[in-house]
């Protein structure tokens, strides 16, 4: 905690206005109205610089100062906006690692100067995972030319790219999956004219048609922690337009198989591929021990889509020989309402995160979708209120250490998805969430991409794979 004195100091900064024009500045008594909004959120002290402007199109910013106790600095804005410089960023991040930041800021509205309020920025003392990979996608998803995986230095604002479809004929890529956060050993799938999974372990690059092999396309994956077995579905996906979105997906069958990557054998067991019941978006737990699962019972699509509503199970799965054991329902959408997907497990086990929406299984387009969360050491709800947003909150995943989630939301426009970052507590509580930072003013205005499937990687991908990925696709075709 700050001594009396540090906020003394900082009420003094405030009162006496110590920006430019402070003998005719107007104090305001509020926090300022910012893009992004990073009033009061909590960041890891690895983060690039919040760089932000203000809403109000007549009021511009014309400085900022940032302090926290032993460091203090300004920064004048360039036509309204605040482009933190990333050294002081960092030194400031180090020395108020566990604490806050205090900015304050003075702004011009015609002719008129006004200093706000000090906000406050809090620092963690957990960094966050460097790296967050993610697809990039026109938002309606139903036609695109351009399509890629890329990878972002969370430390920085770099951005490059792990695969773009340009390299395939301009091919659907999806479905990015990471063995417990490794760069070097990860798998994506390719569609259309190069149908199959890219499987990468090092150095070693595999392109593997398991539809040839099972007569089926593997959909969402999920790793073993161990990096031996790999659950996916197999999901007889169509989407179209629906009365009440703008795009309706939904499967017309899916079951779960598992990949045994030692025998190079596909496991269907009977449990999880039943014809009278839909399963998808398989987890495994952190300790290998046990699979968790969407279920619903088979409807008539897309006539009786609303009332296709999946709930939440888990089955216990052996290590030695990858076999299936009692199944269990966590949420039963029947009983409960609702409709559960992407199940999310944090890595200590202690948490389970899902997206609930009012029915079917793509909850991008559903308004009313947010994320919930389940204690699973006593099998309590969580609220997680301070996350969720009157438009759709969807994908999400955890950082390796427990403590930062990122997550898909439409909030900003209704239609296209950007990513949000929270802390999560010991006791699972999370932080109001930031934005992911940006290093031009009108970034999020001008770029037409969604953001898709995010999730946390500890280490850069080598980017000069992605010539030998393309060269393995071809000779397969």
């Amino acid at each position: 905690m700050k001594s009396k004195n540090y906020i003394w100091s900082i009420l003094l900064i405030w009162a006496s206005c110590s920006q430019p024009d402070k003998e005719t500045s107007i104090l305001v008594g509020s926090c300022p109205n910012i893009f992004p909004d990073y009033v009061g959120v909590t960041i890891p002290y690895n983060i690039a610089p919040l760089n932000f402007s203000t809403v109000a199109p007549e009021e511009d910013i014309k400085v900022a100062s940032f302090e926290t106790e032993g460091l203090r600095f300004e920064v004048k804005a360039n036509k309204g906006f605040i482009d933190i410089p990333i050294k002081k960023w960092k030194t400031l991040l180090e020395k108020s690692k566990g604490d806050s930041i205090a900015v304050q800021i003075t702004s011009s509205k015609q002719g008129q100067s006004y200093s706000y309020h000090p906000f406050y920025i809090y620092v963690s003392q957990h960094p966050v995972d460097r790296y967050i990979a993610y697809r990039l996608i026109e938002p309606l998803y139903a036609l695109w030319n351009e399509m890629g995986l890329y990878q972002r230095d969370l430390e920085s604002f770099k951005e490059t790219p792990i695969y773009e479809n340009k390299l395939t004929a301009h091919n659907c890529v999806n479905c990015h999956s990471f063995c417990s956060h490794s760069a070097g050993k990860m798998l994506f799938h390719m569609r259309g004219e190069y149908n199959g999974t890219v499987l990468i372990d090092g150095n070693n690059i595999e392109f593997i048609d398991f539809k040839a092999q099972s007569g089926q396309n593997m959909v969402y994956p999920s790793w073993h922690p161990s990096g031996r077995f790999i659950a996916f579905s197999t999901n007889d996906t169509y989407q179209g337009l629906h009365p009440s979105q703008r795009i309706e997906v939904y499967d017309r069958s899916s079951d779960i198989v598992i990949c045994d990557l030692k025998t190079r054998k596909i496991l269907s067991p009977s449990i999880l591929s039943s014809p009278n019941y839909l399963e998808t978006f398989p987890s495994f737990s952190p300790d290998g021990t046990t699979l968790y699962y969407c279920s619903a019972s088979t409807q008539t699509v897309p006539d009786s889509i609303s009332k296709l509503r999946y709930s939440l199970c888990s089955i216990s799965f052996d290590l030695d020989n990858g076999s299936l054991g009692q199944t269990d329902t966590l949420y039963n959408a029947d009983i409960q309402g609702g409709s559960i997907s992407f199940p999310r497990i944090s890595p200590d086990g202690n948490f389970l995160m899902y997206t609930q929406s009012q029915y079917a299984t793509f909850p991008i387009w559903h308004n009313d979708a947010d994320l919930h969360q389940i204690d699973l050491r006593n099998n309590q709800q969580i609220s997680l209120s301070e996350i969720n947003s009157e438009k759709s909150e969807s994908y999400h995943s955890w950082s390796s250490n427990s403590h930062w989630v990122v997550f898909s939301s439409r909030r900003i426009d209704g239609l296209h998805t950007r990513l949000y970052i929270t802390h999560i507590d010991k006791k699972g509580k999370a932080s109001k969430p930031f934005l992911l930072p940006q290093k031009k003013k009108d970034f999020y205005k001008l770029s037409m991409k969604s953001y898709n499937i995010p999730e946390f990687v500890k280490d850069r991908i080598p980017v000069h794979q992605a010539a030998k990925i393309a060269q393995k696709a071809k000779e397969h075709k």
